[in-house]
């Protein structure tokens, strides 16, 4: 069995980061990401960059961590009994852009690796990550390339792998208590160990290096589009969706939040700004309406 090479996957994540933020800081073309550097008392750190007030970008984060601990949480133990009693390490890149023009859709994308030892036994590891789109106001064309770009990083690793983690993407981000998908999916994956270490890291970086490239078109398309008042608020009253789905439901948040991580750099998901209204509905046959009426909805945006 090959030895999980810790220190590759850690200088990847860390190249990954920088290229990430060299590539949205030139699509906005205003401001820059600040780093900052943090430690957990418990073990690791990180480092957070974080880009606000942008010409495009209102809010954006890339986070590098890597966090380490003698002992796993009760909380995943549980569900995961082979992690008792080991050490872990994970380490990742997460990012979430709030872009300003309602019609630049918010983006988020994360790639990870936990690996728990234990002397005298194999160790435990995996990877995991994808990445999803939010749109306020969708395009087709957006969607198609934003899943097609997806798909050609996963079809070096077999036909089915888009279709499968496409679904699971769909599942995972979906609001339980709203009934509605989060945005229109992309990718998601998880407990990655099955094609080896070698290969099932190739695949985390496929996924990683295909992130901007599904990304930034989509920015330069649309982020000088016109838009007023009513755009800004629904913007505005659908990142509540966002809020409320990286609160309740997002594994990453919670993991960190019960590994003792850095709360805000965990929190550096959530927008600037946002609202809710009290049982509010579009009216029918509007753009806003459009949103839950076509793109909202279980939908193949190419042909696999």
């Amino acid at each position: 069995m090959t030895v999980p090479d810790k220190n590759a996957v850690k200088a990847y994540l860390l190249d990954l980061q920088n290229r990430i933020c060299v590539d949205l800081a030139a699509c906005d073309g205003k401001a820059e990401f600040v780093e900052d550097t943090w430690t957990r008392p418990e073990g690791g750190g990180g480092q957070s960059r974080v880009l606000t007030d942008g010409a495009v970008i209102e809010k954006g984060g890339v986070n590098f961590s890597h966090v380490t601990g003698n002992e796993m949480p009760a909380s995943a133990t549980a569900h995961r009994p082979e992690l008792a009693g080991r050490r872990f390490e994970a380490m990742g890149v997460s990012l979430v852009i709030h872009p300003h023009n309602p019609y630049v859709p918010t983006s988020h994308a994360n790639v990870r690796f936990f690996i728990a030892e234990k002397d005298g036994a194999e160790p435990v590891w995996w990877f995991g990550g994808g990445y999803d789109l939010t749109p306020y106001y969708g395009n087709d064309e957006d969607c198609s390339h934003w899943h097609q770009t997806a798909k050609d990083a996963c079809d070096p690793f077999g036909g089915d792998v888009y279709g499968r983690y496409k679904k699971w993407c769909d599942d995972y981000f979906y609001l339980k208590h709203r009934n509605e998908p989060r945005g229109i999916g992309g990718l998601f994956f998880d407990d990655l160990n099955q094609l080896g270490f070698e290969q099932s890291f190739a695949f985390m970086r496929a996924v990683g290096d295909s992130y901007t490239k599904a990304y930034t078109p989509i920015v330069n398309r649309r982020k000088d589009m016109p838009y007023g008042e009513r755009e800004r608020n629904f913007q505005l009253y659908r990142r509540g969706r966002y809020v409320e789905f990286n609160l309740v439901y997002d594994r990453g948040t919670l993991f960190g939040l019960q590994t003792g991580g850095r709360t805000e750099s965990i929190l550096m998901s959530l927008p600037p700004l946002v609202r809710w209204e009290y049982d509010w509905t579009p009216a029918e046959g509007t753009a806003e309406a459009e949103l839950y009426t076509h793109y909202l909805q279980p939908k193949e945006w190419i042909t696999c």
